[in-house]
């Protein structure tokens, strides 16, 4: 690729910023929200866990929709609509948040209070389904077409733009946890003015991005038969759907993006169940602010390691490395909950592996979206992508319901070792996946031994297969 061809600097500048503000609210309100429903309704993990769930189970049953959308959609139009669905959900739910408060509900006896999560958990639907569009459509489509297929120009856009993720993952939450360390009320009142401040700005930036790459302009599918558009036949969207999974499992890409789903089956990170967990067991959430702040410092770093591995040993060999260190950390992790010490020290140990496994998730994060990025045909990023999202959003949903089940703070060990199998097994079946294309798991004599050169350089790649 010629430097007249690169994406340009403003261009990357302009989706840089939309993207932070569509992270950065989103990571906002994700946290927050779960930090707002535990004050409200303290004491029990189920309403965090009912709400989250319920979040997750949307995708599940939209996901076909969402890819045949995302695939014969005018692409600005319909990030257009994922803007205005996450801000006005989230507004929404923040002014019902603050009702919750101000009126001092504090358990879900009443019907008013069951009416109440119910509807922010219809908001967290709309908000989520907004989000995992506007995701897929910029991460799995946008970014492919800027990069124009160049293969460091698609690992450099997928660093950067999961540096931003990763830094609204550090400040974002730890600035909600310090304004609702002060007062919850007023953090809620933070988020709505933040969603509501943005939304203009980031819509301008993406919009600039769409008018000034002309391939994005581009959408050469047919269009869908007006029959099969029709919203009557029920055995037609099953088929639909059963035609999308059969596909997604037939796919070269199945097993990296199969593995890195199972990943979502986890309570193993600084999300809502383990923060409900240590609130319950007496942190602060200004603490677990701090500690997240640690944890995402980790994961900002594999963005510069995963990238340099890839570049040195390719995106397969380098994807089995990292995820061989999530594996050992987060067993010591679970393990630290089940053996017979004193409870502190239980809980560092479980802090320390969680934090130090976030390392191998985003290396292999990373790696394995370089993969299916290459290895998708186009006219199938929207139906893969969502079928994929909607994996994840079906393991996220049972590691949810493992806390709504075991929703007692000294039967977390139990969720928390089914996270640790989950990791195991997905370790498994990315090592299946190596030696499918490549006949073997490592060859450490290559990938560790200089051999006398005097600096450490790239393998060749022609032991990959390729995949198709």
């Amino acid at each position: 690729m010629s430097t007249s061809e690169l994406p340009s600097y403003h261009v990357r500048n302009k989706l840089y910023v939309s993207h932070f503000l569509s992270t950065w609210n989103s990571r906002l309100f994700e946290f927050g929200a779960v930090l707002f429903i535990s004050t409200i309704f303290p004491g029990t993990l189920f309403p965090a866990s009912i709400y989250a769930l319920t979040r997750s189970a949307s995708v599940v049953v939209c996901s076909t929709f969402i890819g045949r959308l995302i695939d014969r959609s005018e692409r600005m139009h319909l990030i257009r609509l994922s803007i205005i669905g996450q801000r006005a959900a989230t507004a929404a739910s923040c002014s019902l948040l603050w009702l919750l408060l101000y009126y001092g509900y504090t358990s879900l006896d009443s019907w008013s209070a069951k009416a109440a999560l119910a509807l922010l958990s219809l908001l967290a639907c709309i908000e989520k389904l907004s989000s995992v569009i506007n995701t897929i459509s910029v991460e799995r489509d946008w970014v492919v077409v800027i990069s124009k297929n160049n293969a460091d120009d698609l690992q450099e856009l997928n660093s950067q733009m999961r540096r931003i993720d990763l830094f609204c993952k550090l400040v974002g939450p730890l600035a909600i946890a310090l304004v609702d360390g002060f007062s919850t009320s007023i953090a809620i009142l933070v988020t709505f003015c933040m969603t509501a401040a943005s939304v203009f700005v980031e819509y301008y930036a993406i919009a600039r991005v769409y008018y000034e790459v002309e391939d994005l302009q581009a959408r050469p599918l047919p269009s869908e038969d007006p029959q099969s558009t029709s919203s009557s036949s029920a055995a037609r969207r099953a088929r639909q759907l059963c035609g999308s999974c059969i596909s997604y499992i037939q796919h070269p890409a199945f097993f990296p993006s199969f593995s890195l789903s199972l990943l979502y089956l986890t309570v193993l990170t600084f999300g809502g169940q383990m923060v409900t967990y240590l609130l319950s067991v007496g942190f602060s959430s200004i603490f677990i602010g701090l500690l997240r702040t640690v944890s995402t410092v980790f994961e900002l770093s594999s963005t510069w390691l995963a990238p340099k591995a890839m570049h040195r040993i390719g995106a397969i060999r380098c994807g089995i490395w990292f995820l061989n260190w999530q594996i050992v950390w987060v067993v010591i992790a679970a393990t630290m909950l089940w053996i017979e010490i004193p409870s502190k020290y239980a809980v560092a140990g479980l802090l320390a592996g969680t934090i130090a496994s976030r390392i191998g998730l985003w290396g292999f994060d990373l790696s394995a979206q370089v993969i299916v990025q290459e290895a998708v045909e186009p006219d199938q990023r929207g139906s893969f992508s969502a079928t994929e999202a909607s994996v994840q959003s079906i393991f996220e949903l049972l590691s949810y319901a493992s806390t709504a089940i075991f929703a007692r703070p000294d039967q977390f060990k139990i969720p928390a070792a089914v996270s640790a199998t989950a990791v195991v097994l997905a370790g498994l079946l990315y090592a299946f996946f190596v030696r499918q294309r490549r006949g073997h798991l490592f060859h450490a004599s290559k990938c560790l031994k200089r051999s006398g050169r005097p600096t450490w350089q790239p393998l060749p790649q022609e032991e990959d297969v390729e995949m198709s």
